[in-house]
């Protein structure tokens, strides 16, 4: 699926089901309390933090597809094409870091 497909998606399941948009503020509240859920399981599953067994049953997927929901949703009501927003992104990041992480010797070393 494309990205600009992937909005298109959204804003139809938005106005099929979801009445209307809520607004801007309210959906970068939404984004916060997703991209946190995700931060519980990152914490919890892989970091240093013992997972609770209430936890154990979170499906990361699943929580990284409310995020990008939420982002979509974000993007629609702000009239951003997230893929041609991502291309122009990219060539800013090689533009800028081409060489830049190859170089590091932070990255590089196995310490």
């Amino acid at each position: 699926m494309k990205i600009t497909d992937a909005q298109q998606i959204v804003d139809e399941w938005i106005k099929k089901y979801g009445v209307r948009y809520f607004n801007e503020l309210t959906n970068t509240a939404i984004l916060m309390e997703e991209v946190g859920e995700v931060a519980r399981i990152m914490a919890r599953r892989y970091g240093e933090q013992s997972e609770k067994e209430s936890d154990k049953t979170k499906d990361l997927a699943d929580e990284l597809a409310d995020v990008l929901f939420v982002l979509i949703c974000i993007a629609n009501q702000t009239n951003i094409n997230l893929e041609t927003a991502l291309k122009k992104n990219i060539e800013k990041k090689t533009n800028r870091d081409g060489n830049r992480h190859l170089n590091n010797n932070k990255l590089n070393n196995n310490e």
